[in-house]
């Protein structure tokens, strides 16, 4: 385990030079938001047990014929998640985050899906169970997303991955929606991340077990710290990815770059994993600036 103070410390370092290095680079910025996009709606579907792989994913955002059935509910699910994303990505800097925007961004997942539900809050007798946890009570999900929301704002000097990673939590721990909670909250964590001038991330589904132990720690204990880390490795593969692409370097996969360097592959391997070099994860492959 990374300790969580090497992780804030790597952020802060790599968020002032991304700002250095990201002046002048909008439209750059932009093309590795949009070419992200099937990414992110990969692996967060893919948590949500979807069967869509990440080329799966890619030809359904671009509108080409897939050689093999799936259904429309898997269909809905990434075109949907698609547009979540773009609306957080254009709107987020501008808007604050508000349990009407929550709702906004709920229809615009659940849209031809289950328009019953899309757009609002448990209520009434809608109760949900996540594994081994009862979500919070229908009734008081308003106000416990409120006290969220105030509670997220009322420490902006604690470290960002500590604030998202509980913010995380507590969000999932309330699961305010009847459906799509888990790709909604992690939608918001970029949402207040990009709001706050940092990058987004995306949680690998290749992660799933750290992440859904997180949940248990927090669950059981009230701790975040697995979260924590999840959060902050996220952050910074996002910042190497981008600094490598705006520093104008070659991107070549680390098995590459390990040859280049005469280094073991294996070990390469284990440093980014732990995000102490400046590797990142991009389509299923370890990579790196060269």
């Amino acid at each position: 385990m990374v300790k969580p103070l090497d992780i804030y410390k790597r952020i802060g370092s790599l968020r002032a030079r991304f700002y250095e290095a990201s002046s002048g680079k909008e439209a750059l910025l932009q093309m590795i938001a949009d070419v992200e996009i099937a990414d992110e709606v990969f692996n967060s579907n893919a948590i949500e047990n979807s069967t869509l792989t990440l080329e799966d994913t890619e030809k359904v955002l671009l509108q080409i014929e897939l050689d093999r059935y799936i259904s429309e509910r898997e269909l809905f699910e990434a075109r949907n998640l698609a547009r979540v994303v773009e609306y957080v990505d254009k709107n987020s800097s501008g808007q604050r985050l508000a349990l009407d925007t929550m709702c906004l961004l709920h229809k615009l997942l659940l849209s031809n899906i289950r328009d019953d539900i899309a757009g609002r809050f448990r209520n009434e007798e809608e109760w949900v169970r996540v594994g081994n946890h009862i979500a919070a009570a229908p009734n008081l999900v308003a106000g416990l997303l409120t006290k969220m929301l105030s509670q997220y704002h009322a420490n902006p000097m604690l470290s960002i991955a500590k604030r998202i990673a509980t913010f995380h939590l507590r969000f999932e721990s309330i699961h305010p929606f009847v459906d799509g909670n888990g790709r909604i909250g992690r939608v918001l964590n970029n949402y207040l991340l990009l709001r706050e001038g940092y990058v987004p991330i995306n949680i690998r589904f290749a992660s799933r077990d750290a992440y859904y132990e997180a949940f248990r720690e927090f669950n059981t204990s009230e701790g975040t710290l697995l979260m924590e880390e999840i959060i902050g490795k996220a952050l910074t593969n996002s910042y190497h990815k981008r600094l490598a692409y705006l520093d104008g370097k070659e991107i070549i996969k680390l098995s590459e770059y390990a040859k280049r360097k005469g280094v073991s592959h294996s070990n390469l391997i284990n440093k980014a994993h732990r995000q102490t070099i400046e590797a990142f994860w991009e389509k299923g492959i370890w990579k790196m600036g060269y």
